[in-house]
Order: C-alpha cells, then sequence, then structure tokens
C-alpha cells in the first residue's frame, strides 16, 4: 500500500509506531523518499524522538512514506509510490508525511511520527482523516532529523484517538502533561477564526464547535494571508540550502527540481521581509490568544483533490493556506477529523492554542471528539 519504505516486524508486545524517513533509524538510511538519497549509509545512531518512543515501549512498525525531500503538499511520490489515503484511494493522501497518516488511516500502525514545516502532519491527517498535532516550535527535539537546521521543522503525533495521541507526546515531550492533556476543558473559551473555505468544510467546523458545547466568538486573524506567504518565503529559502545540492544529482522528481529551482531565486529582501511578518502575525496570533484559550479554523480549506487531478496540474499550493501560518508563528496546531455533511469523507478541524500550551489543545481536542461521539 506504499504507507512504508521498509515495514518491520514487530519486537515487543507494546504498541506500534511508523517512522517518517526523515527520522533516523540507527542501522537504515534516512532518504527522504528521494532516489537522490538512495545511497545514503545507514544512521549511525536513532533520533532522539526514536530513543524516547522506544524507551517508551513502542515497536517501530517501519520507515513511513513521504513526499520527496518534504518538499510538497500531495504526498505523491513517483520513485517509492504515493500512499494510499485511507478514506478514498483516488485522493492524494497529502505531503509532506503521506506515509505516516497513510499507515495510521489504513491500521497498520497505532500511530506514527511525522514531520510538520509548512502543515506536513496537519495536511496528511486532514486528507486521510486522522489526528495529527505540530508541537509548539521547539518542544519535541529534532536532533537526527532531517533538514539538520529549520526555523519552521516540529515532529509530532499521528493517531486515530487523542488518548493514543497523547500516549505518544508523553513519550516523545518528556514535560508533557499527560493529566492536563486529558482533563476536561472546563471554562475554556474559543474563538472561531473566519476564514475563506469551502461551504461544506467552513459548515462541518460549525457543527463540531456547536457539539462541543463551549463558549465560542468569531474573530479575525490579522495577517494570515501575509503570514502564508512568508512562510513559503522561508521553507524555499531553507529547503535549498539543505537540499540544493541534490539538483547536480539529476535524480530528483520533476516536481521537487522545479520547486528547488525556483527557491534558489530567494532573495535577501525577500527573506527580511519574511522575518518582518513572522512577528507580526506571532504578535497577531498571541494578541487574539490572550482574548481566548483556544483558535478554530479549516484545517485544509477544502476536502483532499484527486490524485488525476493533480497529476493534470491542479494547484495544491492553497491546501496550506490555513496550516503553513502557524509553522511561521511557532504555536501547537491540532488536526482533529470531523464529519462532513453528505460526504464519506471526513475533514480537518484545526486548534491552535498559545506556545508551550500543547496539553491545553489536546483537552479540547478530546473533548471534542467526545461530543462527536456522543
Amino acid at each position: 500500500m506504499n504507507a512504508f519504505i521498509h515495514a518491520f516486524s514487530p519486537s515487543g508486545d507494546g504498541p506500534s509506531i511508523a517512522i517518517k524517513d526523515s527520522i533516523d533509524i540507527a542501522g537504515y538510511p534516512t532518504t527522504a523518499a528521494s532516489r537522490a538519497l538512495a545511497s545514503a549509509p545507514p544512521a549511525a545512531e536513532h533520533a532522539d524522538v526514536v530513543k524516547h518512543v522506544l524507551a517508551a515501549g513502542w515497536n517501530i512498525a517501519g520507515k513511513a512514506n513521504m513526499h520527496e525531500l518534504a518538499f510538497g503538499m500531495t504526498g505523491i511520490n513517483d520513485y517509492t509510490g504515493t500512499a494510499v489515503n485511507p478514506q478514498n484511494p483516488t485522493r492524494i493522501p497529502g505531503g509532506s508525511s503521506s506515509g505516516s497518516a497513510s499507515a495510521v488511516g489504513l491500521g497498520l500502525a497505532d500511530a506514527a511520527l511525522g514531520t510538520d514545516t509548512g502543515g506536513s502532519i496537519r495536511g496528511p491527517a486532514a486528507c486521510c482523516g486522522v489526528i495529527g498535532l505540530k508541537p509548539t516550535f521547539g518542544r519535541v527535539s529534532r536532533r537526527g532529523v532531517v533538514p539538520n537546521e529549520s526555523t519552521l521543522d516540529c515532529v509530532g503525533p499521528f493517531a486515530r484517538k487523542m488518548r493514543v495521541l497523547t500516549d505518544v507526546m508523553a513519550a516523545i515531550a518528556p514535560d508533557f502533561d499527560v493529566t492536563s492533556a486529558r482533563k476536561p476543558p472546563v471554562g475554556y473559551s474559543i474563538g472561531l477564526v473566519s476564514v475563506k473555505a469551502a461551504v461544506e468544510v467552513r459548515a462541518a467546523i460549525s457543527y463540531a464547535a456547536a457539539k462541543a458545547d463551549l463558549s465560542s466568538c468569531m474573530l479575525e486573524l490579522e495577517s494570515l494571508a501575509a503570514a502564508f506567504d512568508a512562510a513559503l518565503t522561508l521553507i524555499n529559502a531553507e529547503t535549498w540550502h539543505a537540499f540544493g545540492y541534490l539538483m547536480q544529482t539529476g535524480q530528483l522528481g520533476a516536481d521537487v527540481a522545479t520547486r528547488l529551482r525556483a527557491a534558489s531565486e530567494t532573495t535577501t529582501a525577500q527573506l527580511e521581509e519574511a522575518e518582518r511578518v513572522r512577528r507580526l502575525f506571532t504578535a497577531s496570533v498571541d494578541h487574539a490568544l490572550s482574548a481566548v484559550d483556544i483558535l478554530l479554523l479549516p484545517t485544509l480549506p477544502a476536502l483532499p483533490i484527486t490524485i488525476q487531478a493533480a497529476r493534470n496540474g491542479t494547484s495544491v499550493l492553497a491546501m496550506s493556506s490555513l496550516i503553513r501560518p502557524f509553522n511561521l508563528s511557532g504555536h501547537p496546531a491540532l488536526s482533529l477529523p470531523v464529519p462532513v455533511a453528505g460526504s464519506s469523507l471526513k475533514t480537518g478541524l484545526q486548534i491552535v492554542g498559545r506556545k508551550g500550551a500543547d496539553e491545553q489543545v489536546c483537552a479540547v481536542a478530546a473533548h471534542i471528539e467526545a461530543a462527536l461521539a456522543s
């Protein structure tokens, strides 16, 4: 089903977890699902997060497939194969952590680790109908994760249930307070962010918020569109810095090669503007979260397109319009699957909290999960 690049045999009785192929597992090459890195040497040691999950009793199910070099939103990969979307195999699984979301959605693993630089956990989670969390930037160790340097990237978990997701967070973030993450969010106030999204997606978000019966108000987030552009500028520059040398191999997929070529032209002026917007948008989110405890908005503005439409050239850039900005600001953000009226697909409800308040985000997600199941 192309969810895994390497599938492992269970080594114990504990729960299983898939590890994205941008995260080191000792004895296996970290290829980032790229032909250009196929001859990379085996990793000498586990990434910190792998050490943590193993110490907590998790069994590695395999190295999860991904969009090549973590530089794409569709999850389509003509070298390693495209991971199956568990909700509908004709639709894109989302990227870049496509294999992680697919493995969890298909029941091939109890949980998975992915990385999120521009929505790469939350996007696939929304496409595949599972839960995905981008922790507060810097809260989870990136040691042993490629690229080595990033001002945007976070390692985070996927799961089908919130209780499992918080178990993973407790393993990979030693200071994560599971008790707080599972405590009913009594007295929390919710801000429903006004955004552009498909009618059915906005209706699904409103339905989920109403079912949760939490005090809420509508609000606007200043600089949201500008934050999307700024985050795109930074990911382009940082990905070119990390992987631009691979262009000379001639072995990159066409889509990644095209994006890298464009990324190489990022200017100093564009980077300075992106940093200015980062400051403005971070302040905007902090200001909104001084009035409410949690922000709710769609993860994706529309349901995932088909693989064929993506191959035919339909742009997916707008897929990350509502998730990429929170990589720029560094706030924790979680995607929770919610039903869409008249559709067999679920969409993602994005839950955003204050920096360091990942537990609050998880508590609200667990509350909404329970409300939707009742």
